[in-house]
């Protein structure tokens, strides 16, 4: 129930030529409220209806239908509508209390399959900042997707093969030790594949030996599968404490050894397709048909081994097949758009009609301190010492606010998860950031905790109140609260734009525009007062509450009732 709805509505009434669609993208509000709630710009009008702005604005509002507005006016090329407030902050709210946690929620994917490809760190390396983004970006687009009515398949298409677990079993095999790795696996595992770099750059032979006991593995010979599951096992451990700090749980733990035994089926299909050629000994697919700027997509090299672009191929395939998708999203960064260029145009050269349905989800760069991060050098954060730090702040703010908080450090930890989190999500997908916590887990500013802390303030006013919010008879002084009353009006609207423009940061803003719109409200009224005007309050303050715990919820945050 977004507010220009109705304008929408009045609107494609006197303009039958236009979609409702069409009307709805022009409608915008105006720089000064006074001017009205919403107006509609006339001046792409003029050509069609040769004449000029001004006159077909002041035509349009004699023919258009006014019940329901307070009042629709021409000014200038614009017509301006001033909604009936009352009517609407009755419905609104009456809509938001009515429907709970289902505020927002639509029908719109009738239950279609959505496959993400989302996180994906690398076994036996830790989970840096680096993997922050893929996974938290990928999360509140599978809520998002959910709340539009699709049903997302969550995949962590882990880093579980390549040449660099041949160099870790040797690293292992020749200076390591069992003993060593089980005390603290993936950090010990992570000084061995750095310690192999660093010799191998002065023994270059070394790369040699880690290619071999790559091919050993590819070949199954027993010791390195028996290293190379262990790895995998540990890592596997680590990632699912993380994820649970994180509030994140996934269908589908596939990672690229899945998908060694489906490339052979790849292969042939491009084969059949007369898609595969030869160059300098390896096999490619010329993509110039599809454009002409497309460098080839390399599928065998020249030692016959496959590579990135064979298994994703065999992995899109395989999606399809087993959860016939209506979209495919990879949630991964900016530097591999190139690949999922080429990815597309493989797919569509096989003449497969659901190419266009794999979507590359791309996304901008965590930096520390203006510096990006490298495993392979050292240089990386953890994502456990940075939610940890995380804890540790939101606990000390904590412990200033309410030292006599009961479960205080469950508190801190949803606090500090948080905030790491919505500080992703508010930055826009594709701009990269640098990361300062000490800015990141404060309570003011535009900030995961202050949006969590709003909510609990609005919980805390109910719980003072002490008495049930009636449904039925809403009425409130229009002139304080409607600023919260139309924000909370087009959150539904928010949600099916943030989906469809595969962008979070769309509800992480929209939340603290509610937020802040609450804060100067409860700045400025005695909420609790007891007069005629006490219920609508309430029921208000309940509202502002379920939309934010909702909108903190798709971007995977928690809302606790006290902080």
């Amino acid at each position: 129930m977004a507010t220009n709805q109705a304008v929408t509505s009045a609107l494609q009434a006197v303009l039958p030529d236009m979609t409702a669609e069409e009307i709805a993208n022009k409608v915008e509000a105006p720089k000064d409220t006074k001017m009205g709630d919403l107006a509609f710009p006339t001046f792409t009008l003029a050509k069609v209806l040769k004449k000029a702005p001004q006159q077909i604005a002041a035509d349009l509002v004699e023919q258009i239908d006014q019940s329901g507005f307070e009042k629709v006016v021409a000014t200038g090329p614009y017509i301006n509508f001033f909604l009936d407030k009352q009517a609407m902050t009755q419905e609104t709210l009456t809509a938001v209390l009515t429907a709970g946690d289902q505020y927002g929620k639509n029908n719109r994917g009738q239950g279609q399959n959505i496959t993400l490809d989302m996180s994906s760190p690398n076994i036996a390396k830790p989970m840096s900042m680096g993997h922050l983004r893929s996974t938290v970006i990928g999360n509140a687009l599978a809520n998002l997707a959910e709340e539009n009515g699709y049903q997302p398949v969550k995949i962590n298409h882990l880093g579980d093969w390549g040449t660099q677990f041949g160099k870790l079993i040797y690293a292992y095999k020749t200076w390591g030790s069992e003993e060593e790795v089980k005390a603290d696996p993936i950090a010990t595992l992570l000084k061995y594949y750095v310690e192999f770099h660093d010799k191998a750059k002065e023994d270059p032979s070394l790369d040699d030996e880690g290619r071999a006991w790559f091919k050993k593995l590819e070949d199954g010979d027993p010791e390195a599968k028996r290293l190379w599951a262990w790895f995998r096992e540990e890592s596997l451990k680590e990632f699912t404490e993380i994820y649970d700090r994180l509030g994140i749980e996934f269908d589908s733990f596939n990672g690229e050894a899945f998908y060694n035994d489906k490339m052979d089926k790849v292969v042939e299909m491009l084969e059949e397709k007369n898609l595969l050629q030869e160059s300098q000994g390896a096999q490619i697919v010329d993509l110039s048909p599809i454009n002409e700027n497309l460098t080839p997509a390399m599928i065998k090299r020249t030692d016959g081994a496959t590579l990135y672009m064979t298994r994703d191929l065999a992995a899109a395939i395989y999606r399809k097949e087993t959860y016939d998708f209506a979209k495919s999203l990879y949630v991964v960064g900016g530097e591999q758009r190139e690949h999922f260029v080429q990815l597309k145009a493989v797919l569509t050269l096989l003449g497969l009609p659901w190419a266009d349905d794999v979507e590359h989800i791309s996304f901008g760069l965590i930096t520390f301190n203006g510096k990006k991060m490298s495993t392979r050098k050292g240089d990386v954060v953890l994502l456990k010492d940075v939610l940890d730090d995380a804890h540790e702040l939101a606990l000390s703010q904590i412990n200033e606010k309410n030292p006599d908080l009961a479960n205080k450090d469950q508190v801190a930890e949803e606090v500090g998860a948080g905030a790491v989190v919505f500080h992703d999500l508010m930055n826009d997908r594709t701009n990269n950031f640098d990361f300062n916590l000490g800015e990141v887990v404060r309570f003011e500013g535009d900030t995961g905790p202050y949006v969590q802390y709003t909510n609990a303030r609005a919980q805390s006013i109910l719980r003072k109140a002490g008495v049930a919010v009636n449904e039925g008879q809403i009425s409130l002084d229009d002139s304080q609260t409607w600023d919260i009353v139309t924000t909370l009006a087009n959150f539904p609207a928010t949600v099916v734009r943030a989906f469809d423009h595969r962008e979070p940061s769309v509800i992480a803003k929209y939340a603290l525009t509610l937020a802040r719109s609450f804060n100067k409200y409860y700045a400025n009224s005695k909420i609790l007062a007891e007069d005629e005007n006490l219920n609508g309050r309430l029921a208000l303050v309940k509202a502002v509450s379920t939309t934010l715990t909702i909108a903190l919820s798709i971007l995977g945050v928690q809302a606790p009732k006290e902080m």
